[in-house]
């Protein structure tokens, strides 16, 4: 496998995956810069992700109608537009509208880095590939809150976007070359009407939920945003059926391992989701750890992503891949449930253990299952197939850090004691109920699925090489 592609792509899909996450940790210092306050600013987190639910649904056409990688390195550079816009904005109006910008670049990076990749790569190597692309989602939300600390008290807030100018101008040139041209379909006419309505659907429910767990603006808002978006995705079945060449194909679904693993990928991130919203408050509020040290903490997550780029190959071509996503569901789901047993007493080693397995599980099981996406499905639907996970993506996420929210006020408001241990308990504990059901998806898989992709069960696939 060459591996310079997938390196290309992870390196600017970390660029965005580390942005989303980094902000966090300096919003009161850009507030009181720009002034006006820290709550007004999570505007800015909500624009990014509307932004994304926008935008990603016609990632898909684009890649079709222009080809995939004018697309990725033109996503690049209005990537690193938004930055610049974000480190010389002023007011809190700029500041959105930057990070707007920002969403629409990072709406196309993800979809089109996986659909290029597919596109490119032999499906026998797809498996490898995908574990150097799954890093990246892994990493860049545990490393932006400590980078983003670092930089805002050793620094200055306006690095944190800054810093994505070299690296995406690089990228943009690299692209260039090592990307290959697949070229666009000048006749490919774009479906507004879907468009519409899924853009609706998932904004709708991605900014809903957003608001409900970050509470900028008054919860009424997130309602009625969450209601208009089901709406619209109730809505969407019916016109796709009635259109030759819908936005997102939702035709689809009738191939079980590409159903399974949207279906059984959307539980486990409810899961996932939450924690790295959850993490860091327990460590801080609750252990008393400086933002600083909480990041440290759960980076040891991320060691464990990498570990499992080495042997994720290998797991399954020897025991497949519904036997892999059923164990690394249960196992993920299991260890996220661990984190309510860590009390002020615990032993950083310990945590550090629990939290390097879980990184493992996840990684081992976000490779299978993207890879599982196109295991079955030809070329020519890649472009839909990547379109309709990444948005399953974004709202799923979404939807557990808004869960995870939720349950910490209602425990509040039921115990009247604060943000206590108990909280956490109850959050962890439901997170982890979600990430283990996701198994049940993967149960009724044949023995030999994808085993093209895995190598499973094939003449000389479980030797060694």
């Amino acid at each position: 496998m060459n591996r310079t592609l997938p390196i290309v792509l992870a390196v600017a899909l970390f660029m965005e995956h580390m942005d989303s996450t980094v902000i966090a940790t300096s919003l009161p210092a850009i507030a009181l810069d720009i002034g006006t306050s820290p709550v007004a600013l999570k505007l800015a987190l909500t624009s990014y992700l509307v932004s994304l639910a926008i935008f990603i649904p016609v990632s898909g056409w684009m890649a079709d109608r222009f080809g995939a990688r004018k697309v990725f390195r033109a996503a690049i550079a209005v990537f690193v537009v938004g930055s610049i816009l974000c480190a010389i904005s002023g007011s809190l109006g700029a500041f959105v509208v930057s990070r707007f910008v920002q969403g629409m670049g990072g709406a196309m990076m993800t979809p089109l880095a996986r659909l290029v990749l597919v596109r490119a790569t032999p499906r026998s190597d797809l498996v490898n590939a995908m574990a150097w692309l799954t890093v990246p989602a892994l990493i860049g939300p545990m490393v932006g809150p400590p980078v983003g600390g670092f930089l805002t008290t050793y620094v200055s807030w306006h690095w944190i976007f800054l810093i994505n100018v070299p690296i995406g101008i690089a990228g943009i040139l690299v692209a260039g070359r090592v990307l290959p041209d697949i070229e666009g379909e000048a006749d490919r006419k774009i479906d507004w009407r879907g468009f519409f309505l899924a853009a609706v659907a998932a904004s709708g429910i991605v900014f809903g939920l957003s608001v409900i767990s970050l509470p900028a603006l008054p919860p009424v808002f997130g309602v009625t945003a969450v209601i208009v978006g089901a709406i619209a995705a109730i809505a969407y079945p019916f016109h796709a059926r009635r259109t030759q060449r819908p936005l997102l194909d939702l035709g689809l679904f009738s191939n079980r391992a590409f159903a399974s693993s949207i279906y059984g990928g959307f539980f486990f991130r409810v899961g996932t989701g939450a924690t790295p919203f959850l993490l860091p408050l327990m460590f801080q509020l609750l252990f008393g750890l400086t933002p600083f040290q909480s990041g440290l903490l759960t980076f040891v997550t991320a060691f464990g992503a990498i570990g499992m780029k080495f042997i994720a190959s290998g797991t399954l071509r020897r025991a497949g891949f519904r036997t892999v996503t059923i164990a690394s569901a249960a196992l993920g789901g299991l260890l996220i449930g661990a984190n309510a047993l860590f009390t002020s007493d615990t032993p950083y080693v310990v945590i550090a253990v629990i939290l390097f397995a879980a990184g493992l599980a996840r990684s081992l099981f976000f490779t299978s299952t993207n890879a599982l996406v196109f295991a079955e499905l030809s070329d020519k639907d890649a472009a839909q197939a990547t379109a309709i996970a990444s948005v399953s993506q974004q709202i799923s996420i979404a939807l557990g850090v808004a869960v995870a929210g939720g349950l910490l006020e209602i425990v509040q408001a039921v115990t009247g004691s604060g943000l206590d241990r108990t909280a956490f308990v109850v959050a962890f504990g439901i997170a982890a109920i979600a990430s283990v059901l996701s198994a049940l998806f993967f149960v009724r898989l044949p023995a030999n699925t994808g085993s093209l992709v895995s190598g499973h069960g094939r003449r000389g696939a479980n030797r060694d090489p």
